[in-house]
């Protein structure tokens, strides 16, 4: 693990909300990221993980998933890895931000929020994981600490 590096697992329990906000919370205090940045990142992992432990799994069974925060070159690159259904956020439908929100397809609006929040998004499967990788870029005057 590279010293701007924090990496965590937690159980597919919605309850491991608290634990998910503390642990971005530390990584923002021991590397420097602004209070904004680690605002939006809570708000991106949160809705990520939300997803993962709702819908990700067909079983009642305990799946652990992996998150991996860095800091470096500017960018704060988070990496989620679970074992659940196949689902690729970049593939899912944009919603209706014009429609009435009384007509409005229920869902969608999380995911659109964390490609919004997200400078850059990849997805792969590899074996029986997903793997999702975004990108956040740290505003410039705050990069003092990069290595």
């Amino acid at each position: 693990m590279s010293k701007n590096t924090f990496s965590f697992t937690l159980s597919n329990d919605l309850s491991e909300l608290d634990t998910l906000r503390e642990k971005v919370e530390k990584f923002g205090t021991l590397f420097g990221i602004p209070d904004k940045t680690i605002f939006e990142i809570n708000l991106i992992v949160d809705e990520l993980f939300s997803n993962i432990v709702s819908c990700g799994f067909r079983d009642n069974g305990t799946h652990w998933i992996n998150i991996n925060i860095s800091r470096r070159d500017g960018a704060i690159t988070i990496r989620v890895e679970d074992d659940g259904v196949p689902f690729n956020p970049k593939s899912s439908q944009k919603p209706d931000l014009e429609c009435p929100m009384e007509e409005r397809r229920i869902g969608g609006l999380g995911i659109h929020l964390v490609t919004e929040l997200s400078d850059k998004i990849s997805y792969y499967r590899e074996g029986d994981k997903n793997i999702l990788i975004l990108e956040k870029n740290i505003p410039e005057d705050s990069t003092q600490l990069d290595t």
